[in-house]
């Protein structure tokens, strides 16, 4: 008999083992597959993001590339949920893996909404980037005319040199195709007071060097600033 009622309770008690455990890999699947909130951040799922903010998420949390949620944010231009997590307090200015901020990289790459939005909530206008420059240099070299105007109302150091020995304005001539835009760009540098005059790290100055590249429009614009 007491065999019996042993084996009659075996099935019963094997079951819910196995359903318990059912529901436990239910659940650890379901964690793994819901977006860390770098990943919801860099999809630009905003419901998603305030979701697992209003959960206790870390606003600060890193992914393996030392991101923050903003950082992924910037990285897609995922405008609408840099927003949301400016305005709950992250950190414009952390670094990930490759010393960028949300700020420098917004900067860089002309991101200009998103820039607008670091400036206004404590951007280090100082902080550089890991070749030594300031957002404004990559944004010169690339070309973005309204970021650079943007950076030179913010009060970033025009004349800044960085590591290659070189400021914005050279950066500008150097890297850039001497084109319209580049023209503009060297044109409102020298107006937020640039020195046109200001060598590189090996003794060229601006004049120099756009004589080099064979780019009349930014001779003529650097001379007609006072350029020798």
């Amino acid at each position: 008999m007491r065999n019996s009622f042993v084996n009659s309770k075996l099935p019963v008690k094997y079951l819910l083992i196995l359903s318990i455990s059912l529901m436990f890999i239910s659940s650890s699947f379901a964690r793994n597959q819901a977006p860390s909130l770098v990943e919801a951040a860099e999809q630009g799922d905003v419901a998603a993001v305030q979701q697992a903010l209003d959960q206790g998420a870390n606003i600060e949390q890193r992914d393996k590339r030392q991101r923050t949620p903003l950082m992924a944010a910037t990285h897609a231009n995922q405008i609408e949920v840099a927003r949301l997590l400016i305005d709950k307090g992250a950190d414009v200015n952390a670094r990930d893996s490759i010393e960028d901020s949300p700020y420098l990289y917004a900067g860089a790459r002309g991101l200009q909404e998103i820039l607008v939005m670091t400036l206004n909530h404590g951007a280090d206008l100082k902080s550089l980037n890991r070749y030594g420059g300031t957002a404004l240099i990559p944004a010169a070299e690339r070309g973005h005319v309204e970021t650079v105007q943007t950076l030179i109302d913010a009060g970033v150091e025009v004349d800044y040199v960085n590591r290659l020995g070189w400021t914005a304005l050279i950066e500008a001539i150097v890297l850039g195709d001497g084109s319209d835009k580049y023209g503009q760009i060297v044109t409102r540098l020298i107006q937020g007071g640039a020195d046109v005059n200001k060598a590189d790290g090996k003794g060229n100055s601006p004049l120099t060097l756009a004589k080099q590249k064979g780019q009349r429009n930014m001779i003529e614009i650097l001379k007609s600033a006072g350029a020798k």
